[in-house]
């Protein structure tokens, strides 16, 4: 009867989450000498997890003399639900013997799935085919979502279509699966298939599209879903909305998304306020962030981190430093993404000692080991800098192997620093050690050539270039004007006010040759042709457009804000300043690689990029 009275209490805790009600009774227990009695121990060991104590879970469980299927199944899924799914795995491995069950089994799928690690979960998946748990279909579904997971919607399909009672949570694993490789048609197919659709069903397509890159995808499903009239219960689905307004640097939608928040209550939510800091960021509204960021009552590091890395994007530098100063005297501890944000903003202004600092402090006073990233964010600081010298020994002795995008941000820093027999150096073992798949490398590298009249390894490089059959997307770029959004592509001849921008640029252009002694850069041009018809190109490209249409359209004064899909050439580049001084605007670029700040003739990147 005492038994029975403690297990429905326990079960109250884990119902409730009430870690501080277990503990207490879990004293009572042990005081009585029935913390053997293995219903009471496991149910124990369930609470401890349901209440994120994971280390009460597992310390328990080594004291259990008796240790059944029950308790297995139970200290796993602690250790899932407390991200350990790698001890998940190393502790089943260190059993003796132990046959797993169907429970055991869901949570060593879970464990896979968490990781990521498709080796591991096909090993499990064999173990479950050959037990006598093979027909088990809440196992299966487990198996989907893991598959899913991993990026093998294909797998997860076989699976799923041996389950014989098909539930929600198999088919919405499913549609994500498919949602998240970018196959949109098999996961619209498999959507509309669903029998019943539930908001958790809307959210994983949504965020299966948001983050396979189609974003415009998610838009549309989540245009219908609210023409269905499905309550938001759950504000995750706006959280991956806002999302893919930030991927897209598409602040109308951002800005209508953003009061569809207030409106359903959830302006309050600490990721749904984090999510949209990251969008006004990207969106290049760091005014619009801040403020953000100063109404949340609750702020955690990622709340930090996204204000510090939009500043830092947008060439805030110094204010990203004063921010993270703040952060810490709050006693908030700083994560890997927070220092690739800081050094990024050091390298705006050179402040290579600070740099340095923050480097050796990630790993000195946080413990968090130095990525790849963060050693090409180092190097970016010392290249811009001009200590060449310094750049190429750590890009030889950091741990990690060089790739082309390191070894071109050498190259360029050689370009701009003018040290032409160094960077003739390395475009030799760019050139020798790497097929590089980025156009922009081989002009980078022919540009390098050329200044040392190299011309034997210009035309090497460019015959290399001619040798990719480059297939490079349309260029195009998206500009917002009076609550508009107008996109358009290079090359293009057939807007509306064709005449209008054509006359506006030539007028520009004219001036620009009189003023600053403009000459276009057609070396950024791959194609055979003459200089006249390079310069037409250069002429037509689409940032240009776009800037001029804003220019003729837009606020007078206001800033002018344009999304290009590919990185912007050197020769725009030049442009786009010299038409922030002539017409004293405002001109923000947010290209492939980075953000571009033009006033007043200047650009925040520095002309390095």
């Amino acid at each position: 009867m005492l038994i029975h009275q403690y297990l429905h209490q326990l079960k109250l805790c884990a119902r409730n989450r009430t870690l501080t009600t277990a503990k207490s009774l879990h004293a009572q227990i042990f005081k009585l000498g029935i913390s053997q009695c293995i219903p009471l121990a496991n149910t124990l060991v369930n609470v401890y997890g349901k209440c994120s104590a994971a280390s009460h879970a597992l310390q328990l469980f080594d004291e259990m003399h008796h240790r059944d299927h029950i308790a297995w199944a139970s200290v796993l899924t602690a250790l899932n639900q407390a991200n350990l799914s790698g001890k998940t795995l190393s502790m089943f491995c260190s059993s003796s013997g132990l046959r797993p069950d169907d429970f055991v089994l869901s949570a060593l799928v879970k464990a896979c799935a968490n990781l990521g690690s498709i080796k591991h979960g096909k090993q499990v998946h064999c173990r479950f085919i050959v037990s006598e748990y093979s027909h088990d279909d809440v196992v299966k579904s487990s198996l989907v979502d893991m598959y899913s997971k991993c990026d093998s919607p294909d797998s997860a399909k076989v699976v799923f279509d041996s389950i014989r009672v098909k539930s929600a949570i198999s088919w919405t694993a499913l549609v994500s699966g498919f949602a998240k490789s970018g196959r949109k048609e098999e996961a619209l197919e498999l959507f509309r298939n669903m029998p019943i659709k539930n908001l958790y069903s809307w959210t994983a397509l949504i965020s299966g599209f948001v983050q396979s890159g189609k974003g415009l995808e998610a838009f549309s499903v989540f245009t219908e879903m609210r023409r269905e009239s499905v309550h938001i219960l759950d504000p995750l689905v706006l959280s991956s909305i806002v999302g893919a307004c930030a991927n897209m640097a598409a602040s109308i939608a951002g800005r209508q998304v953003h009061g569809l928040v207030i409106s359903l209550g959830f302006d309050s939510c600490l990721f749904i306020s984090n999510a949209l800091i990251d969008m006004y960021a990207k969106c290049s509204d760091v005014i619009a962030a801040k403020d953000i960021f100063s109404r949340m009552r609750h702020r955690d590091v990622v709340s930090w981190t996204s204000l510090i890395v939009g500043m830092a994007q947008h060439g805030q530098a110094e204010k990203a430093l004063a921010l993270y100063s703040e952060m810490v005297s709050h006693g908030v501890k700083p994560n890997e993404v927070t220092f690739v944000g800081l050094i990024y903003a050091c390298s705006h202004v050179g402040f290579v000692a600070k740099g340095r600092e923050l480097f050796q402090s990630m790993s000195k006073d946080y413990g968090i080991r130095p990525s790849l990233q963060h050693y090409t964010c180092l190097l970016d600081l010392l290249g811009r800098s001009g200590l060449i010298d310094e750049a190429e020994k750590l890009i030889r002795t950091m741990p990690f192997p060089p790739d082309e995008p390191t070894w071109a941000a050498l190259l360029s820093a050689c370009k701009r620093q003018g040290k032409s027999q160094m960077g003739v150096r390395f475009a030799d073992h760019l050139l020798s050690c790497f097929k590089p798949r980025d156009p922009s490398t081989y002009i980078l590298l022919s540009n390098v050539y050329a200044s040392s009249s190299l011309w034997g390894k210009v035309s090497e490089a460019r015959r290399k270039l001619g040798d990719m059959e480059v297939r490079k997307d349309p260029g195009y770029s998206s500009v917002e004007v009076r609550k508009e959004t107008e996109v358009f592509y290079a090359g293009e001849t057939s807007h509306p006010l064709k005449e209008e921008i054509f006359g506006l640029l030539k007028k520009l252009e004219e001036d620009m040759r009189r003023r600053n002694g403009y000459v276009p850069d057609t070396s950024w041009i791959l194609h055979d042709m003459d200089e006249q018809e390079k310069e037409k190109l250069l002429f037509w490209h689409s940032e240009r457009s776009a800037v001029a249409y804003a220019l003729l359209k837009g606020v007078p004064g206001s800033p002018i804000r344009i999304v290009k899909n590919l990185r912007v050439c050197g020769d725009c580049h030049v442009v786009m300043k010299h038409i922030s001084e002539i017409t004293e605007r405002e001109i923000i670029v947010r290209d492939a690689t980075r953000y571009h700040h033009f006033k007043g003739g200047k650009c925040s990147c520095n002309d390095f990029w």
